[in-house]
């Protein structure tokens, strides 16, 4: 099969689909690699290292794009709307529930767009989604101790406080993996830490991982309220697989909160779950809404391009493998976790969470692999 890698446009987006090891093993398979000229070079990967690895160093993104099956990070921009086509697969994050535009676009073009963020594995965990929300969640607490910095507008607070005075509270809105990652940078910070989630096993687990060192709460309206209003810094790691993240803070909320604190709003690729949230870049991060900075990069872990790739190339790689060497439909067919990951598929949404986000018709992906 030809797999195509365009580099990414996305602002701030510095991460690639294929590292030159991943090529390697796909060509060594007998597939043929064609990746845009520069697509590694903002990671250290140069187009000799890819040409070395045995693919193709292709001079433009439409070249790329005219592959079988098209491997990136982030989901296909607006100017690379034009590159879809009926019968091409397409496998890459979505993030679809909060963006209609771009779904009725690849609605349109006809492909086969198999989102990482709803592959699942035998346990219904996510695979291709947890090393991105692990890093995002590390991320999370850097980002907003930098953010709650007076030259940067926060309270200036130190999460770690000193000798006779307390240490910044932090309030983490979730316990997957996100969450879980979050607790601990903020406790390795030496930060007040407070969990929230509705999943007890979780937070069991959590309280056992960090005995005394972490408070944990089973979700509810007032827990929500009475440690995000005494929080300096909210981190949102809330997760509805596929669809729109639940708004857990509304502006009345907002308005109660300390001024200068911080909401590091994780799920905004998924709608964020903060009523005031909208997506940031890079390079202008933040906002302040009624004196609380957001901090909503949709693409967090893009700042740290290199360390992000390396661990999604380990998580992607055997999926790529697959559908390369047996096609999307028989690879789909004998990977239901995979198949969970298809999106849209020949005009039609695919998976029923994102349908039902988007107000649009649902078609099983049965219906599509089953021949």
């Amino acid at each position: 099969m030809r797999i195509g890698v365009p580099g990414e446009i996305k602002s701030g987006e510095f991460r690639v689909g294929l590292v030159p090891a991943s090529v390697r093993d796909l060509c060594a398979a007998g597939h043929d690699v064609v990746v845009q000229t520069g697509a590694g070079a903002p990671i250290g990967f140069s187009d000799a290292e890819y040409a070395a690895a045995g693919v193709q160093v292709v001079a433009g993104a439409a070249e790329a794009w005219a592959a079988e099956l098209v491997v990136k990070v982030k989901e296909p921009q607006a100017a690379e709307f034009a590159f879809l086509r009926p019968g091409q697969v397409l496998f890459t994050y979505l993030h679809l529930a909060p963006d209609l535009r771009q779904a009725e676009a690849l609605l349109r073009s006809g492909c086969i767009a198999i989102a990482y963020e709803t592959v699942t594995d035998r346990d219904g965990k996510l695979p291709l989604l947890a090393p991105m929300s692990a890093v995002a969640g590390r991320m999370a607490v850097q980002a907003g101790a930098h953010f709650l910095e007076k030259p940067h507008g926060g309270r200036g607070v130190l999460l770690g406080g000193v000798p006779g005075v307390a240490p910044g509270r932090v309030t983490i809105l979730g316990a997957g993996t996100v969450g879980s990652h979050a607790a601990r940078m903020a406790v390795g910070l030496d930060a007040a830490v407070t969990i929230i989630a509705r999943t007890r096993t979780r937070l069991d687990a959590l309280e056992r991982e960090y005995p005394g060192r972490v408070r944990t709460l089973m979700a509810s309206a007032a827990a929500i309220e009475e440690s995000v209003c005494g929080a300096d810094l909210v981190i949102g790691a809330v997760l509805q697989p596929g669809g729109v993240a639940p708004k857990l803070i509304d502006r009345a909320l907002l308005q109660k909160m300390q001024r200068g604190a911080v909401i590091v709003d994780v799920a905004i690729d998924q709608g964020g779950c903060c009523e005031t949230s909208h997506p940031t870049t890079h390079a202008d991060p933040v906002f302040v809404e009624e004196g609380v900075l957001h901090y909503c990069v949709a693409n967090m872990p893009g700042a740290v391009p290199l360390t992000s790739t390396l661990a999604l190339n380990n998580a992607t790689l055997p999926s790529v493998r697959a559908l390369a060497d047996k096609g999307w439909k028989q690879a789909l067919r004998v990977a239901p976790g995979l198949a969970n990951g298809l999106n849209v598929c020949a005009g039609e949404i695919t998976h029923p969470v994102v349908a039902a986000a988007l107000g649009k018709t649902f078609k099983p992906p049965a219906d599509f692999v089953a021949t």
